[in-house]
């Protein structure tokens, strides 16, 4: 795959920590296992599927999927606070102003993945992000109207149902890449989706998924 190992069952690369005590509760088979730490268990229990509405953090996810394309979720998560410093806290509009000089000091940078297109393509997506907000008012109500401004709530029993994309994820991939933007193929849009909220594919049965929420308590919510 070109873009991206898997849009769902996201594989952790081993962190040399010690297992996780089982805490009883059913989650999403990512994010279980021998080589799971406490930092990817959060970003499943307190993020993943959570609605995001800020422009700030929708940029954000723009830059970290196109950046984790062709590696593992795990790896991009770990480097996270090194690219929030690197890119000015994801500022939208300081990123889109940011010069040659400095995103070639940023591939000396071990904390982040010194890939020479995807780091251009962090102030590529910034400025077609300024155009989107100048038409739109917003680049969290263009796009969410790809799903209709509203979670598109899953019910997927097993990971092998979850899609790698979707009509919607190829609607958005098409109208980003016409826009601008890089690093936005359809299963990345979709991965976006699924962090972001728009698609909620938290299995059914994980304790994480609306249907589970009343009658399982929510870690640290």
């Amino acid at each position: 795959m070109s873009e991206r190992l898997s849009s769902t069952v996201r594989k952790p690369a081993r962190s040399g920590t010690e297992p996780l005590a089982d805490d009883g509760r059913i989650r999403c088979n990512w994010a279980t296992g021998n080589t799971i730490d406490l930092a990817y268990r959060d970003y499943h229990d307190r993020e993943w599927g959570v609605p995001v509405h800020d422009d700030t953090r929708l940029f954000e996810f723009i830059v970290l999927e196109g950046a984790q394309a062709g590696l593992s979720w795990r790896t991009v998560l770990g480097k996270r606070d090194n690219y929030r410093r690197a890119f000015h806290g994801f500022d939208i509009g300081r990123v889109a102003a940011m010069r040659d000089s400095a995103l070639e000091k940023l591939l000396l940078d071990p904390g982040l993945i010194r890939n020479r297109l995807k780091v251009y393509s962090a102030r590529d997506n910034a400025r077609a992000a300024l155009e989107v907000i100048t038409e739109f008012g917003s680049l969290d109500t263009y796009l969410w109207s790809f799903v209709g401004g509203k979670p598109l709530l899953n019910h997927w029993p097993a990971h092998q149902d979850v899609p790698a994309s979707t009509v919607q994820s190829d609607a958005m991939s098409k109208a980003l890449r016409k826009r601008g933007f890089r690093f936005v193929g359809s299963t990345i849009c979709y991965a976006f989706m699924q962090a972001t909220g728009m698609i909620n594919d938290h299995l059914e049965q994980c304790f994480c998924h609306p249907q589970n929420r009343r009658r399982t308590p929510q870690a640290g919510r």
